[in-house]
């Protein structure tokens, strides 16, 4: 239902979290006669590191606050409130700071938003340490998290690209889109163990250990960027702003397909993360090793995605086949046994990688420069849009249905959904997958 897991924690996701190059003062290095320059240079190989030190802490600690609250409360439903409430800051937020964003430094952001987030992981574990679970105490914990993490996502987003040598976008991508997944198959099995032996608390207070290391990391990347016209706040203006890239999304048929579609899987993925929570409720091993299967799949098909790059003319071909392909899996998951599960994940994972980078490359050149916050801002608002109407929704099947059953019927959505974007849409996706060069107007 989603090609990459990863929010930049999404990686968010949870449930999860996720997604630099050049010397102080440039964007990127590039080679002599307009060749690309070197990728893993020190800015590149900098927010790589950080986002290392995140995606760690980030695994562990969102295996946990899911096994923690389903436990505590018996519910797929209450489960999915949860993780509304989690991702609804995330609409408003961008809505806001995204124009204000794309005329302001972004690194502050980064940095500002790992910081913020070490201290409220700090705080929530220290609470869990000495208090018992409460639901209302940790729906609020939630909701400020999910604050920074939509401002911290917001400011990655749009600042990676510009980290990136002209001509090494894809590779970039691919490169960055393999961390969470090789992490997640070291740290998920771990986890497991830790939520038995340490508990959550001390999962949070190691996660919050980590988020500072990944504050440290991110101030040392040297990148000039200037404060343009407009940069104090006015109604006025953020009007003027959300008007213009409304009127390019409208314009710009397939970027709106695209975002449609992704955001239902986003919708879909994170509504049916609490139904295989639920599913494998008895056994969290066994969970975990069902999302090492799909990381470790994820992992193969991004270092392809490294290695070699899907001529232009095939790369819609090949997304939709891997959107199609994926949706379909979904849909007859839990009805297979375990070992065929392992089988179907890692599958989903390699085709899943190759086609997000893919997807992402394109559309962050296809955008120009001075409206990626923007239109990064509104896909996120969509995506969590969907993710909040849709979370509920499945979590309300997933109690007065057979897990299997909702299971299917969110991948038939799916299904549907892709026809009705993707497929409709195909001349305007082909075209952005056939950009060449960065858009920096």
């Amino acid at each position: 239902m989603k090609e990459n897991t990863n929010n930049t924690n999404n990686i968010t996701n949870n449930e999860a979290a996720g997604a630099a190059a050049g010397t102080a003062g440039t964007a990127g290095t590039v080679g002599t006669a307009g060749s690309p320059g070197k990728l893993w240079d020190r800015n590149f190989t900098t927010i790589n590191v950080a986002t290392v030190f995140g995606a760690i802490g980030g695994v562990a600690s969102g295996y946990a606050m899911q096994f923690l609250v389903y436990n505590e409360t018996g519910s797929t439903l209450l489960a999915a409130i949860l993780m509304a409430v989690r991702i609804l800051p995330g609409f408003l937020i961008p809505m806001f700071v995204a124009p204000l964003m794309d005329r302001l430094p972004r690194k502050p952001f980064l940095v500002g938003g790992d910081a913020a987030a070490a201290v409220i992981y700090g705080l929530a574990g220290i609470w869990l340490k000495f208090s018992e679970f409460d639901y209302g105490a940790y729906l609020a914990f939630t909701l400020l998290l999910s604050c920074v993490w939509s401002l911290d996502e917001l400011a990655y987003n749009s600042l990676f690209p510009k980290l990136i040598p002209k001509g090494l976008e894809e590779k970039g991508y691919a490169a960055s889109s393999m961390l969470y997944p090789l992490v997640n198959v070291v740290v998920m099995p771990l986890a497991a163990v830790l939520y038995k032996t340490v508990g959550v608390a001390n999962i949070l207070l190691g996660q919050a250990v980590l988020s500072l290391l990944a504050t440290f990391t991110e101030s040392t990347i040297r990148i000039k960027e200037e404060v343009k016209p407009g940069s104090r706040f006015s109604f006025k203006q953020w009007r003027e702003d959300v008007r213009d890239a409304a009127v390019y999304l409208k314009n710009e048929k397939g970027i709106l397909a695209l975002t449609l579609y992704t955001g239902t899987g986003s919708g879909m993925f994170m509504g049916c993360e609490n139904i295989l929570v639920a599913f494998f409720s008895a056994s969290p091993v066994l969970y975990s090793w069902f999302a090492v299967a799909e990381v470790a799949g994820r992992s193969i098909g991004g270092i392809l995605a490294y290695k070699r790059q899907i001529k232009r003319e095939k790369k819609y071909k090949f997304a939709l086949g891997v959107y199609l392909t994926y949706d379909s899996m979904d849909a007859v998951l839990l009805w297979l046994p375990y070992p065929f599960m392992l089988v179907n994940r890692a599958i989903c994972g390699f085709l899943g990688a190759q086609s997000s980078t893919m997807r992402y490359a394109a559309t962050q050149k296809y955008i120009p420069e001075s409206m990626r916050a923007r239109i990064n801002g509104f896909q996120s608002m969509v995506f969590l849009a969907f993710e909040s109407v849709l979370t509920l929704a499945v979590g309300a099947l997933g109690d007065i249905m057979d897990l299997r059953v909702v299971m299917t019927v969110c991948g038939a959505i799916c299904l549907a959904v892709c026809f009705l974007t993707v497929v409709r849409r195909r001349g305007q996706v082909e075209k952005i997958y056939m950009t060449e060069e960065r858009n920096e107007d």
